[in-house]
């Protein structure tokens, strides 16, 4: 059994997804965030760095429970324990594995950061344009990919995928982001959205 330690926010979703997707039984925790339950001393066992989501597996290797941080490191974890979310061609496999550290070196801190000062500093826009503007590069890169194949890393739905949906799916909304202007991305968008596993991935954390 997987213990899921997550809350409905673009990374949080992630992990119901992805578990969603493999069909896999969990256990889920939802931390309030607004009363900071992941800044706590039993989540910190967990994550140290006091961040969702997060899991610990309780049947883990040697049947030991053991506990991931980092949703990217989280999303990995999950695909090569169930064999699943990821190409069996080498080529393909470290494709989509990049495709997952670029959200989490790019997509996420980018559009974090645009969210951040839209929401609490609106009155600087330079800040806002700053990362606003390195957000739509990066959402750019993934038009371009999208262009050539259905999913991010191939033909193939993946973790990659799972690591960008919530934010693409919030990005208008949360960051005054008009994805209008990135065709493969929409089209992504509606066709990651129709899955089962997705929808209820996002349904558990609402």
């Amino acid at each position: 059994m997987i213990d899921v330690y997550t809350a409905n926010t673009p990374n949080g979703v992630k992990v119901t997804i992805a578990l969603e997707e493999l069909g896999q039984p969990y256990k889920l925790n939802i931390l309030n965030l607004s009363d900071q339950d992941q800044k706590q001393d039993a989540f910190a066992k967990i994550n140290p760095n006091g961040r969702i989501p997060a899991i610990v597996d309780r049947d883990g290797a040697n049947g030991k429970p053991i506990r991931v941080f980092e949703s990217g490191a989280v999303l990995l974890y999950l695909a090569e324990k169930f064999n699943g979310l990821l190409p069996i061609d080498p080529a393909l496999r470290i494709d989509a594995i990049a495709w997952t550290y670029f959200q989490t070196g790019g997509i996420g801190p980018m559009m974090g950061q645009a969210g951040y000062f839209k929401r609490n500093f609106p009155e600087f826009q330079p800040g806002f344009d700053r990362f606003n503007t390195e957000s739509q590069r990066l959402v750019g890169m993934m038009d371009q990919a999208l262009s050539k194949s259905p999913f991010l890393g191939g033909d193939e739905f993946s973790i990659a995928d799972i690591m960008h949906i919530g934010w693409i799916d919030r990005a208008p909304a949360y960051f005054g982001f008009d994805l209008s202007t990135f065709p493969s991305v929409v089209e992504w968008h509606a066709r990651v959205m129709r899955r089962d596993g997705v929808k209820r991935g996002f349904s558990v954390l609402k």
